[in-house]
């Protein structure tokens, strides 16, 4: 695999790996509920376009890191995954 394939997947998996954490931090330490009733609130509520664009947040310090440190295949893998994110939500906020 050369060089710029593996530093744009590197980008893309350190961006998933950003939005889950992302995610798991709101839904553990930001909610007044506990884990489980904040999941259930959020399937209930069909909220999964909401918590899913909070939860992409970090992905915008990763960005800027791989910037400031001249890493721009990697910058251009998170911001590849940030696009898909956002079509997403656009996706889950009219279905």
């Amino acid at each position: 695999m050369g060089t710029v394939k593996k530093d744009i997947l590197i980008g893309i998996l350190t961006s998933l790996f950003a939005t889950a954490a992302g995610c798991f931090l709101y839904v553990e330490y930001f909610s007044k509920f506990n884990f489980n009733e904040t999941l259930q609130m959020i399937e209930d509520g069909d909220l999964y376009g909401k918590i899913l664009s909070i939860a992409a947040i970090p992905n915008l310090f990763v960005f800027f890191v791989f910037i400031k440190k001249k890493q721009d295949n990697r910058a251009k893998g998170v911001l590849l995954t940030t696009i898909i994110i956002a079509l997403t939500t656009l996706i889950l906020k009219f279905v």
